[in-house]
This record gives C-alpha cells, sequence and structure tokens, in this order.
C-alpha cells in the first residue's frame, strides 16, 4: 500500500499495526474455517439465536470472503439477520477484489446511514477515491511528468481505456468499433478518404492539438490509431496526438514498478475531458469513477460478443458489483429492483450498479 498511496488520515494510519492479533489474516480464503459463509452452511452460525448470553459463545472473529467466488452463502452478508448476528463478533476481515459498495445500499439497517453519507447516489466511489486514494510522490512524478510533457498545452484529451489479455489475439474487430465509436460520438475527427485531397497546412502552431491517451497492456491499438492520424489528415483539419504511456505486454502481479504505471495510468485516464472504457473492467472503473465521468462504454467486452452498436453512454460513473446478489434476502425479489438507485449493469446484466434514479 505504502508503495502507491499516502495516508489519508491525519496523525493516524489505515494499515494495521504488526502486533494486530489475528496473525495469519492475509492468508484467509475458502477453506478458512471460519468463513462467515461456510459457518451460515454448515450451521455452525445461525440468525435469529444470538442474544446477550448467547453472544458470548460467537467466534472472537469472522472470515467475510467476498473475492470473486463468493458463495451464496458469502452473500448473506448482505442481508440484514446476518448483520444483526455479525454485529456481535468483535473482528470482521474481509477480502475482496471487487466494488461491493451496491450491495450495502440493499442493507436496511444501513440505509439511514448511507443516506446522510452518501447523498448523491451515482457519486460514492467519486468521493470515497478521492478522499482515499492520493498517489505517493513516487507515482505522483509519473502523473504529473507525463502530463507536462503530453496533455498541458492541448484543447482536449480523450482516454481510451482498451483492456486485453495477454493470451488474446489483436483484434481488427475491437480496433474497429473503437474507431466507429470515437467518430459516430464526434470525440475524435473522421479521417480524409485516401482519394480525398490533403488540406492546406496550418501554420505552426496556430491550432492547440486533441490529445488522445490510450492504456493498454498491448501496443498493437496504440500503433494502429497513432498511424491512422499520422498517415491520413483529418477531414476538418484537427491535429490529434496519439500517445501510450507503456505497454507491459504481460500482467506482472506484485511486481512494484507495474503496479505504480498502472496506478499513474488509472490517474492519468481521471484526468482526460472525454474518456471511452472497455466493457467489465475495473480498470476503466476506476478511472471513470477518480474522474467524475460517464464513459462512453465498448460493447465488446471481455466476455460479451460483438452487438451492432459500438458504445454507449453509460448510466451512471459508479463501477459495477459483478459478483452481486441476485435477489432480495427474504422475498426473492430481483436484486436491482428493491430500491430505485440500484439497478443492474449494462455491460454485466448480473451485477449491480448504483444510479441517479432521477435518470
Amino acid at each position: 500500500m505504502d508503495e502507491l498511496f499516502c495516508e489519508p488520515f491525519p496523525n493516524t494510519t489505515w494499515l494495521l499495526p504488526p502486533g494486530f492479533p489475528l496473525v495469519s489474516y492475509q492468508g484467509f480464503y475458502l477453506s478458512t474455517p471460519e468463513r462467515y459463509g461456510k459457518m451460515r452452511e454448515d450451521g455452525v452460525l445461525r440468525t435469529g439465536e444470538v442474544n446477550g448470553s448467547a453472544a458470548g459463545e460467537l467466534p472472537a472473529f469472522a472470515y467475510i470472503h467476498l473475492d470473486h467466488n463468493q458463495t451464496d452463502h458469502d452473500k448473506l452478508f448482505f442481508c440484514d439477520d446476518d448483520q444483526r448476528l455479525m454485529s456481535n463478533i468483535q473482528w470482521l476481515v474481509m477480502r475482496t477484489d471487487g466494488y461491493i459498495a451496491p450491495g450495502l445500499f440493499l442493507v436496511r439497517a444501513f440505509q439511514e446511514e448511507l443516506d446522510a453519507l452518501f447523498p448523491e447516489r451515482d457519486a460514492v466511489f467519486h468521493h470515497l477515491g478521492r478522499y482515499l486514494f492520493h498517489p505517493t510522490n513516487r507515482v505522483w512524478g509519473l502523473i504529473t511528468r507525463y502530463y507536462d510533457a503530453h496533455f498541458a498545452r492541448a484543447r482536449r484529451v480523450v482516454g481510451i481505456q482498451v483492456r486485453v489479455f495477454p493470451w488474446q489475439a489483436d483484434s481488427p474487430e475491437l480496433l474497429e468499433q473503437i474507431k466507429t465509436c470515437t467518430q459516430s460520438q464526434k470525440l475524435l475527427p473522421a479521417l480524409l478518404r485516401e482519394e480525398d485531397d490533403e488540406p492546406a497546412a496550418a501554420p505552426g502552431g496556430a491550432v492547440k492539438p486533441t490529445a488522445v491517451l490510450i492504456t493498454s497492456l498491448k501496443a498493437w491499438y496504440y500503433d494502429k490509431i497513432k498511424g491512422a492520424y499520422w498517415e491520413r489528415a483529418t477531414a476538418n483539419g484537427e491535429v490529434v496526438v496519439v500517445d501510450q504511456p507503456s505497454h507491459e505486454e504481460t500482467q506482472r502481479y506484485h511486481v512494484k514498478s507495474h503496479e505504480r504505471k498502472a496506478w499513474a495510468e488509472v490517474y492519468l485516464l481521471s484526468t482526460t475531458d472525454t474518456l471511452v472504457t472497455t466493457a467489465e473492467s475495473t480498470f476503466g472503473y476506476v478511472a471513470q469513477g477518480l474522474g467524475g465521468m460517464r464513459p462512453w462504454v465498448l460493447r465488446m467486452g471481455m466476455i460479451n460478443t460483438t452487438v451492432s452498436w459500438p458504445c454507449s453512454r453509460d448510466m451512471s460513473m459508479e463501477p459495477c458489483y459483478h459478483v452481486a446478489p441476485l435477489y432480495d434476502c427474504r422475498r426473492r425479489e430481483d436484486a436491482g429492483k428493491i430500491v430505485p438507485h440500484v439497478r443492474h449493469c449494462e455491460d454485466w446484466p448480473t451485477g449491480l450498479k448504483l444510479v441517479d434514479p432521477k435518470d
């Protein structure tokens, strides 16, 4: 954490002290006996049976497993009866690799507090992210040097986030989708056809360019888009400069330099004027949330197939909770229809997303 983020709270820390009693908490996972979902599934814990005298029989801690492979019993965390049970357990240790805030808004016991904290339903991550996630000086140096060199003199900046896995082949279909989306929505200017005459060159420095920031593990998409705007003039005479900070080709877990670059590029995306993201990508979710933007989402995601339209405007700036509860705890009602500000995500239909109910 201290390689990437500054401490957000003055005169204290958000890191556990070295002498914290649960010495093995970093290794907790599905097989951990104290996993709350497992204890509920095995009948070790039951809702409705806890009172003052029985509270001493509860475990000293419970492990809340909300990773991508969480079970239905783990999702009981978002039920009121289970929250009442957990309130009697001294320590809760949670692991999650996703954004779970939409699930919290389904818990009736939390509603009054959440109303006071987040009157803007579609800005929860924006406020939390801007409050908590401050780059360290080293990462801030990556951000500011790149911004000053490539974007500071631009008329506007368009971010394009292309989430592809290392084993995926370069996709001409995805490239065409990016081109069609950015040009049909007038995010970037159209290019002249090969048979069209080149317009007269504008005096040097007369017009500020449009800068394009591409973030991707691969360089292929950047090379193609940059080449297109170099080899042909734009139809309106606009100058377009295309940049990509890095292309690591492979996702390198626990490599500090790789993680610093990733965090810097997420932050750079959040500073753009307009953002185009890949469907279902948490990398894009964080950038749009920090920047307070509703991005244009490319419909060809990591698991979705190509559809007839290239992109659509996201319903809110909020990330999608991918592995969300499907139903209400008691009535088995569709979780996307319980409260007006929690709906199913467009790019991940079984996920949940916080929205402004007035939209």
